[in-house]
């Protein structure tokens, strides 16, 4: 039986899904994630880069991440941190760091 997604396919389309209603399609370029513990919470730190072309829908959205709701079921987003933001002519990419824990683990 399955649980359902996990905690980086839940981030990945929440992220995809706020940059779309923002204005501002992503795609994702990389991902990777380890797992994480506290002495009391689990969960996992997530490395994501994600692409776009430039625009300014594209800058609010990347200046508002930090302090975005992004609903995860099972998953709280703990810490959503800014990496770094690559710019070219024709593409911009965006490197986050994202600390999820599990609810009610």
């Amino acid at each position: 039986m399955s649980r359902g997604p996990d905690a980086e396919t839940l981030l990945r389309r929440a992220l995809e899904a706020q940059a779309e209603a923002a204005g501002c399609p992503v795609t994702l370029v990389e991902s990777d994630w380890n797992r994480w513990a506290s002495a009391t919470f689990t969960g996992a730190r997530h490395l994501l880069k994600l692409a776009a072309p430039p625009s300014p829908a594209l800058d609010a959205w990347i200046a508002r991440l930090p302090e975005a709701e992004l609903r995860l079921r099972g998953h709280l987003v703990a810490d959503l941190a800014v990496e770094h933001v690559r710019r070219a002519a024709d593409r911009v990419t965006v490197s986050l760091e994202v600390l999820t824990v599990e609810e009610g683990r």
